[in-house]
């Protein structure tokens, strides 16, 4: 890797840290302002607004204790990235506090805006087998 593939896998770093500790701030805080979240079965959230507002749906919802592994970082010109991961853990549905197993494989297109690299696009897919 190099400095620009490492500063971006230290983005999806940091973002699973925000994202365990349901930190809506510092999670938005790595998106881009025209950023897009695109969640299995849900619609994409476009747009940071509407971003921040799914993290704060979710966060109401569920916690996170997950750890991302990332497979592939390539960089595609100069302020544009992509980033391919899985990730593993679990997460606690704050309705009824019970713990169930959460796996997913995940695509970021990331972009560097004033020289930090911010996630422009998030997708993921559930991997866990069903129960």
């Amino acid at each position: 890797m190099n400095a620009d593939t490492d500063a971006v896998a230290a983005v999806i770093s940091r973002y699973q840290d925000a994202a365990n500790r349901s930190d809506t701030d510092a999670v938005i805080a790595l998106y881009t302002p025209d950023a897009v979240f695109m969640p299995q079965n849900s619609p994409p959230s476009v747009g940071i607004d509407a971003v921040r507002a799914a993290y704060a749906v979710m966060t109401q919802a569920i916690t996170l204790d997950i750890r991302f592994t990332v497979a592939e970082v390539r960089q595609v010109a100069p302020d544009w990235a992509f980033l391919r991961s899985t990730s593993a853990g679990t997460v606690k549905l704050l309705a009824n506090g019970q713990t169930v197993p959460e796996a997913n494989q995940e695509l970021f297109i990331l972009q560097k805006l004033g020289g930090e690299w911010r996630i422009a696009r998030y997708a993921f897919s559930v991997t866990t087998p069903a129960r």
